[in-house]
């Protein structure tokens, strides 16, 4: 499919910022995951079975995670959907402006999303507690349903389109 937009539109360079920083900010939900795990589930810090490996784990496939993050992505680009950009006047470009803001934002929705235990039980299975592809991909449904429960969206697919509207 051809993208049809022009190359200064705010979305097409949000939408580059993200790609930028993905790797970088997958591997900063986890951190935020193992964050919120502990401080759901085992605040004391006792060094149990489970939390160990939570812990020492750093090895699992990403393709999960990056599903979940990338609908985050979409949901911040449909929030932040106005296409004009703003003039700046600090000396950053755009896409540095659009890749700190993206930033922050990543990290406060995960610390949100870290306070419900469907979040975090669904992003364990689907990473760090990974032990099969369908267990995987049930928990990959899960959270991106809850996920938008969360922000209060619904996803309608026609005609190979995906539109996000607010529920």
């Amino acid at each position: 499919m051809i993208q049809k937009l022009f190359p200064l539109d705010k979305n097409y360079i949000l939408r580059q910022a993200q790609s930028m920083l993905e790797d970088q900010l997958m591997e900063l939900m986890v951190f935020e995951l193992k964050k919120s795990y502990t401080q759901l589930y085992n605040p004391l810090m006792l060094m149990d079975e489970t939390f160990v490996k939570i812990l020492d784990t750093h090895s699992y496939p990403k393709i999960y995670l990056q599903m979940i993050y990338r609908q985050i992505c979409g949901i911040y680009r449909y929030k932040n959907g106005d296409n004009q950009l703003e003039l700046l006047f600090d000396g950053k470009s755009h896409i540095d402006k659009f890749k700190e803001d993206w930033y922050i934002q990543l990290i406060k929705w995960c610390q949100e999303l870290g306070r419900h235990e469907q979040y975090v039980k669904t992003m364990l299975r689907m990473t760090i507690l990974f032990d099969s592809e369908s267990r995987a991909e049930w928990s990959e449904n899960h959270c991106k349903a809850f996920i938008n429960q969360y922000f209060d969206l619904k996803i309608v697919k026609r005609k190979g389109e995906l539109k996000l509207k607010s529920a």
